[in-house]
């Protein structure tokens, strides 16, 4: 969010007619319960997009509560309590802190490759589109992006490329494939779980380690019915979001086996990446943990119910990400997206920016869904046409 709209939306959350759900959701109603903050609603964040002084707020809330264990240099205190918690749901041995998803997916790929410099990724993924060639630029790896313009690897491409690799005049093998899992670039659509499944299985025969970007993994369960340990399960290494659906400030979990994660900490001070204190970024994380699964699934109901209203009326077309996750797509032909945009902050509802080929609008699910009810919500973005 930028500088304007913040202060936009800030002025417009006092005064919007929303009416609140405050006992519809676990975290949604300690936060609205008595406090002028904590009512906008945002189609653009993939958790509750907090403003500093809600989070500043909710800070205040958890330190006078409970006792908050500093860290040193990210090490010890909250961070480990943390860590742990993180290791345990994803059924690993070890987890760690790292400031950034960046550099969590940077040091995993980094750390499992060892001598084997090739690495194939999605060309879809963060990590081959948003992370300014940091494998090839600061730890000297090879990089081959594949299935341009899909969420899911094709299994012979990987094959293809796996004994082009080997049989070369000079060897260079194949030391990791990474996979992100739901997919940002494709609306957060999800991989092909049979085609992952053969991919993973065919790395297990050939040697090769596997790493899981799960930024958002925590939202598969509701899409799969399969746990969130359970798609962790055939990867040496997972990263978790602590922003994107927990509200943390920033920073991310890496977890896998004990020896991969075991002395991390010195590759994290060496990208620059110990925060002095860690334990604010992360504080609120706990809070949004706990209820995320049943919160998600409330909001998706919500938002079924809204998709169903807005696609009753011609003005909006609304389409379903097949194989999604957390994300529909809303066109509205009839005005300018900035404009209707403009009216909805002013009524306390952030939309995200259309999409630059297609126009439609990448609508965000989350919790804030449940601080209105699905037909308000309807009614107010039908009023934001006009007025």
């Amino acid at each position: 969010m930028d500088r304007r709209q913040l202060l936009v939306l800030g002025s417009a959350l006092g005064a919007t007619g929303l009416p609140l759900m405050a006992g519809d959701s676990h975290a949604t109603t300690r936060d609205t319960a008595s406090s002028p903050l904590f009512r906008g609603i945002s189609f653009a964040d993939d958790g509750l997009g907090l403003t500093p002084r809600e989070y500043a707020s909710l800070l205040e809330t958890v330190t006078n509560s409970q006792d908050v264990l500093a860290d040193n240099y990210s090490n010890g205190g909250f961070v480990e309590e943390i860590e742990g918690t993180f290791a345990r749901l994803l059924g690993k041995e070890r987890a760690i802190f790292l400031a950034t998803g960046t550099l969590s997916n940077h040091l995993a790929v980094r750390t499992l490759a060892g001598a084997d410099r090739r690495v194939l990724v999605q060309a879809e993924s963060h990590l081959y589109n948003d992370s300014g060639d940091c494998l090839a630029a600061l730890s000297g790896l090879s990089v081959i992006p594949l299935g341009a313009g899909q969420a899911t690897l094709d299994r012979s491409d990987v094959r293809a490329w796996v004994e082009r690799s080997a049989t070369g005049r000079v060897e260079t093998k194949v030391g990791v494939i990474s996979i992100e899992n739901p997919v940002r670039r494709m609306n957060h659509q999800m991989v092909d779980p049979e085609e992952l499944a053969a991919i993973c299985s065919y790395a297990r025969e050939r040697g090769i380690r596997l790493h899981l970007d799960g930024a958002r993994l925590f939202t598969l369960p509701q899409h799969t019915r399969r746990s969130v340990r359970d798609h962790a399960a055939p990867f040496d290494t997972v990263y978790v979001s602590l922003w994107k659906h927990f509200n943390g400030a920033t920073g991310g979990i890496l977890a896998g086996e004990e020896k991969v994660i075991k002395g991390m900490f010195h590759a994290r001070r060496m990208f620059g990446g110990s925060l002095p204190q860690a334990w604010p970024e992360i504080a609120l994380v706990p809070r949004y943990l706990e209820s995320f699964q049943d919160d998600y699934a409330k909001a998706w109901r919500a938002a079924d119910e809204l998709i169903a209203l807005l696609s009753s009326d011609q003005r909006f077309r609304v389409n379903r990400v097949p194989q999604g996750t957390s994300r529909f797509l809303l066109e509205v032909p009839g005005i300018a997206p900035e404009l209707f945009a403009e009216r909805l902050l002013r009524r306390g509802i952030k939309l995200p920016h259309p999409q630059p080929n297609s126009g439609f609008l990448p609508m965000q699910v989350n919790p804030t869904l449940l601080r209105s009810t699905p037909a308000a919500l309807a009614q107010t973005i039908s009023n934001s046409l006009t007025s």
